[in-house]
């Protein structure tokens, strides 16, 4: 399926790895979109207007005004915004079903493992209030082993699946915070460093990756405890 959009999407995001997914892909199509920020350190996504279009209280979420039979849909989770777009748009998501397997099975190692194991890694490493060796070593170990499976995927290879989709899309905001992350791509992982830098080159990336950066700068949250609390001390509400 391909189409054309005369109303703009709404993008309900903040500029994180996830966020950047569905910025990347609307900079990559160049279909309209409003930014609507979601402050997640201010607890912005547990407005109840937000709640509507996310019910697990996580962005990214987008509204797309003209959606299936030309009636409004929401959609949260990022890699179902990625999924919707690239079958509404007929672009970066192949038709061919082998091809199109290739492509969620690099989307699901993505939304499965690489994203949350290079999340607590980063949590335990930068954010926990006391240093736990253990999990500190789990997940650090965790993370080498992701960077390692991406690594050898990536030899010989441009990108994860046949062509650049999605899941390249999907995976290069996480890969950007390597250095943070406890990993050495120079030594360790030359493929995905040479994958990194071209799709880092790409002008719609580097747009994508851009978009509310002025607001990520704003919030230390290794610094700011009231934003700590709002993140990682949620309970059900």
């Amino acid at each position: 399926m391909s189409a054309t959009q005369t109303k703009p999407i709404e993008l309900h995001y903040w500029p994180t790895p996830n966020g950047w997914k569905v910025s990347i892909l609307l900079e990559e199509l160049g279909v309209p979109y409003n930014l609507n920020l979601v402050n997640i350190g201010a607890g912005d996504q547990f407005k109840p207007e937000f709640l509507k279009i996310s019910p697990n209280n996580r962005m990214p979420a987008i509204v797309d005004p003209e959606g299936p039979g030309g009636e409004p849909i929401s959609v949260f989770e990022s890699g179902a915004i990625l999924q919707y777009l690239g079958r509404k748009f007929g672009r970066f998501y192949p038709t061919d079903e082998r091809s199109r397997v290739k492509v969620d099975e690099w989307l699901m190692w993505q939304m499965g493992g690489f994203g949350p194991m290079l999340g607590q890694n980063h949590h335990f490493r930068v954010y926990a209030p006391e240093k736990i060796p253990y999990a500190m070593d789990r997940y650090l170990n965790e993370t080498h082993r992701l960077y390692g499976v991406l690594d050898k995927q990536l030899a010989g290879r441009d990108f994860v699946a046949d062509e650049y989709s999605i899941a390249d899309m999907a995976i290069v905001g996480w890969a950007t915070g390597w250095e943070r992350q406890g990993m050495d791509l120079g030594k360790d992982f030359p493929n995905v460093q040479r994958w990194l830098e071209a799709l880092k080159a790409r002008p719609a990336v580097e747009r994508g990756l851009a978009v509310g950066r002025e607001m990520r700068e704003q919030l230390n949250l290794a610094s700011d405890k009231g934003a700590q609390s709002v993140l990682f001390g949620q309970r059900a509400r």
